[in-house]
């Protein structure tokens, strides 16, 4: 048997501006592929090929460049990023590369290219089936389905970490086998601290592979952090037939990354400067996503990103809604009032609710519960509008008991904690018990068959 060709290291660097390393007279170099650099202080770092034409190769530093400079040795090795994967990794916390964080080793059944590509649309199974997460306002008015990408649109100072991880605990099958892939992206010591004693304490890291990026890392690790998520997770779903979320926070930090290399790169900025290849980039990983003929596996993305001052038409939630299926948005104004979690329902979406409710899936009547109640906020809070301007004596009884439904609403169905578990009956129990607040002539969002069945009768 032939033994592997050494490759060389060449000293032929010519130009080092921040993450960027441009070396000159290689060869046989390829796009994508995992280069070793030798510092003069004999340190070794890793880097990954970002472009090449003719003799030369611009190499992508995963680590800080303090210490590289032109007289550093590169060594090409022809292979691109790989991750091990085993299902022995499911409890298991990794950096942002996906190498071991702790005292811990395993046994990978295969290596995979973490540059994974958009599931085939021709292979695609139509997403059917409900993921319960035990929060109500999901769970009943803005559901996700298995195979959706439905990301959770936040902004500064709003509680997304801990939604994240309440539906990492919380979330579930059906029963099935069924797994959690957590990555972090740019995060804070504090904020890693936090997911890690939360998992621990609760139970979920036993079902959930974690990739931490911290803050002080590299930010040009945070582009390779969610590709390799997704290549343990399509490992999971495809190779072992599970169920898989995969929950990314923060892809605003993932963005900020991809502004740096493309500044460092000197291309041409796009919308407030990022790339103008940022759309593409985002779908490629979105578009991981799905389920395919031939695996009874899944994988649902719940991705995260902070919306730079509550902008919803910043380029980073903008061309997120153009590629996802629906958002979920987070209120400051529910925050304020103390609302855990505030999930505003009325500009939350999942475009593929009908999909994965009704008969046989969660309940008969879920559709009719989550329409009524949206119907009902929303006119709820138009008479909030028009009460702080005419006053609440000039409203109808019917009107006022609008209002207390809007109050009830909050405090009761979307005000249900961190630590609340509830499942989708309870939830859609609960949904009734608030619609006695409305007169029966009010509920025309609801099927009466639903109605005579449901709706618990007053005493």
């Amino acid at each position: 048997m032939a033994s592997a060709k050494v490759q060389p290291w060449y000293k032929t660097s010519s130009s080092l501006k921040g993450p960027l390393l441009v070396v000159e007279n290689v060869k046989g170099v390829s796009y994508g592929e995992i280069c070793k650099i030798k510092t003069t202080d004999n340190r070794e770092l890793l880097g990954q090929v970002l472009d090449t034409s003719r003799e030369k190769a611009v190499v992508q530093l995963f680590d800080s460049s303090m210490g590289v400079d032109l007289d550093s040795q590169v060594q090409f090795t022809t292979k691109p990023a790989e991750i091990g994967v085993s299902r022995k990794m499911l409890g298991k916390i990794f950096d942002g590369m996906g190498r071991p964080k702790g005292k811990f080793t395993y046994t990978p059944k295969k290596y995979l290219d973490v540059n994974g590509s958009a599931i085939n649309p021709a292979s695609r199974r139509s997403p059917s089936d409900f993921i319960q997460t035990g929060i109500s306002t999901i769970d009943c008015m803005t559901t996700l389905v298995r195979g959706q990408k439905l990301p959770i649109f936040s902004g500064a100072g709003l509680p997304h970490n801990e939604l994240a991880a309440q539906i990492a605990r919380q979330a579930s099958a059906g029963g099935e086998d069924f797994a959690i892939v957590f990555a972090a992206m740019g995060i804070t010591y504090e904020e890693a601290r936090f997911f890690m004693e939360d998992f621990k304490k609760t139970g979920a890291l036993e079902k959930a592979v974690v990739f931490m990026n911290l803050a002080n890392d590299p930010s040009v690790e945070r582009i390779i952090t969610p590709r390799v998520a997704l290549t343990t997770a399509e490992y999971l779903a495809f190779d072992l037939n599970m169920h898989v979320l995969v929950i990314l926070t923060d892809f605003t930090n993932y963005c900020e990354a991809l502004r740096e290399v493309a500044a460092a790169r000197n291309e041409v900025p796009g919308r407030r400067g990022y790339p103008g290849y940022m759309y593409t980039d985002l779908a490629a990983n979105y578009e991981r996503a799905g389920m395919v003929e031939g695996s009874t596996g899944s994988i649902t993305q719940v991705p995260i990103l902070t919306m730079p001052a509550g902008d919803k038409t910043h380029p980073i939630p903008d061309l997120a809604g153009y590629i996802t299926e629906g958002q979920i948005v987070l209120d400051a104004g529910l925050h304020k009032r103390g609302i855990s979690p505030p999930i505003n329902p009325l500009p939350s979406l999942s475009r593929l609710m009908n999909n994965g409710i009704g008969k046989g899936k969660t309940r008969e009547d879920h559709s009719s519960v989550a329409d009524q109640m949206y119907a009902a906020y929303a006119r709820a809070l138009e008479l909030r509008q028009l009460v702080s301007v005419v006053g609440e004596s000039s409203l109808s009884e019917v009107d006022k008991k609008y209002l207390r439904f809007g109050e009830a609403f909050e405090d009761k169905f979307i005000n249900q904690g961190s630590y609340t578990n509830r499942g989708i009956k309870e939830t859609l129990k609960l949904g009734w018990e608030l619609m006695t607040i409305l007169p029966r002539s009010e509920l025309k969002k609801a099927k009466k068959a639903f109605i005579e069945k449901y709706l618990p009768k007053k005493k």
